[in-house]
């Protein structure tokens, strides 16, 4: 049987749906998702929500990740910023610490790290800022006994630069983003990278889930080796999109499952 794990972003204070608060939304998604990717400063986030997932999170057996990024409150971390190796490092260590320090007063952990916008597809092909995430995870390591498993697109620059330093990767999808010819996210600037037909999204998840294929945005057939799905919070209609998306996995036969134990 196939196993997918569904993720979402989390305590962003972002609204997809315009009849929920943000905390009403994490809430329904929590009810959804096997893997909350939770806001921890960066880009959005602060210690009411870290607290308020993490506690939702443990209570429903979600898995805790740290969804870490350039600081940048303003612009939701979506814009590349030009940021020195050992202060973007040091960043990112201070936010998957806020966020250990509630995950562990709820009782639970936090099991992953992910990159949010701007950081994450900058990590996806410039070296350089892959080894700051790297080696973010890399100097938590040092001190809790563990690497991280670090979630991204399958076969980008981080993707490999995390592998060749023993780091486990999870590979990703995303449900409501379109993909370009080569397996990159389409940049939210072009017209047509986001999907917000929730039919649309919940048949290509499907079809991934039994053929490891996405359509990019030119019609081809893209080869996607992924172990999670992610539906963004901010998408139109997120909460009863990400119950249609786990309720059709469900009736195909795939097994909607977090890719680290929760406790």
């Amino acid at each position: 049987m196939t196993t997918l794990d569904l993720n979402a972003d989390l305590g962003e204070g972002v609204n997809g749906d315009a009849d929920l608060t943000p905390a009403g939304l994490d809430d329904l998604l929590l009810r959804q998702v096997t893997s909350a990717n939770v806001a921890c400063g960066g880009h959005a986030g602060d210690d009411e929500s870290m607290a308020r997932v993490c506690c939702l999170a443990v209570d429903r057996g979600v898995a805790i990740g740290a969804q870490v990024s350039y600081v940048d409150r303003s612009g939701f971390g979506r814009t590349r910023l030009d940021v020195d190796h050992d202060t973007l490092v040091g960043q990112l260590l201070d936010q998957l610490e806020a966020l250990r320090a509630h995950a562990t007063a709820a009782g639970g952990r936090v099991g992953y790290l992910k990159a949010h916008g701007a950081l994450y597809n900058v990590a996806a092909t410039d070296a350089d800022v892959a080894r700051a995430v790297v080696d973010a995870v890399l100097s938590d390591a040092a001190r809790t006994g563990a690497a991280l498993p670090v979630l991204t697109l399958p076969g980008c620059a981080l993707a490999d630069l995390a592998a060749a330093q023993g780091i486990p990767v999870v590979g990703e999808a995303f449900a409501d983003r379109a993909y370009t010819d080569q397996g990159l996210l389409v940049p939210r600037s072009q017209d047509g990278a986001v999907i917000d037909d929730e039919m649309a999204f919940v048949t290509r998840v499907v079809r991934l889930a039994s053929t490891g294929l996405l359509t990019s945005i030119d019609g081809v057939d893209v080869s996607v080796r992924a172990r999670s799905v992610c539906l963004h919070s901010d998408t139109p209609g997120a909460a009863r999109a990400a119950a249609l998306l786990r309720n059709a996995l469900e009736a195909a036969g795939v097994a909607v499952a977090a890719f680290v134990d929760v406790p």
